[in-house]
């Protein structure tokens, strides 16, 4: 990509913002690099249990600004939604949230995964987005389930998918390679119809 299309690219207004008074949920811009590479370099222990494994060159700027137009290119194809997640008062990167795998046809399904920057870990931001991300999910891209994975021991992830009203259903084994290994997880899902029409993005 030339220079001229990145600045292209950063001119166009967000296609996407998820917001509450708290939280904002937008594709990632070349601009977030500085943000993320730090957020991401100082969490690497935190992160890597839970995460495949990342090559040194995936953490360079240019391989970022690539990144970055692909979420772009995926979000206008309908294959996925990778955003990022930040304090809207502070506009502080604290993680990420990527509305992926989404399947339309007789399945209207997505898949969402997620990671938290390490000083910003259980304090409520993970769940808020995820909660946010729902009602964008159902109303907006109007499909009819979302699915999660996450490794057994992750009991942090799992509380968070339950307190956001997933239902376990089920163990798949050697499911994804994490951290140099084929890792076992739980699958959890949620259905439009277990939410209820009057509750919030804030409940």
């Amino acid at each position: 990509m030339t220079r001229s299309v990145f600045r292209f690219l950063s001119r166009q207004p967000d296609p996407v913002r998820i917001e509450s008074d708290t939280h904002l949920l937008r594709l990632p811009r070349g601009s977030d690099y500085r943000q993320w590479f730090a957020l991401r370099r100082e969490s690497r222990p935190f992160l890597e249990p839970w995460e495949p494994t990342w090559r040194a060159e995936e953490m360079t700027e240019s391989a970022f600004r690539a990144r970055a137009i692909r979420s772009e290119q995926e979000f206008h194809s309908g294959q996925a939604l990778p955003l990022f997640v930040f304090a809207r008062e502070t506009d502080t990167l604290l993680g990420g949230l990527t509305i992926g795998y989404i399947r339309r046809g007789a399945a209207q399904c997505c898949m969402i995964g997620y990671w938290m920057g390490e000083r910003f870990a259980g304090q409520g931001h993970m769940s808020a987005a995820v909660r946010l991300s729902i009602p964008y999910i159902f109303s907006t891209l109007q499909l009819h389930r979302i699915e999660a994975a996450c490794i057994p021991e992750n009991e942090r992830s799992i509380r968070l998918l339950e307190k956001a009203g997933f239902h376990r259903e089920g163990y798949l084994r050697e499911y994804l390679k994490i951290n140099g290994q084929w890792r076992d997880h739980l699958i959890f899902s949620l259905l439009s119809r277990d939410i209820a029409p009057n509750r919030t993005a804030s409940e």
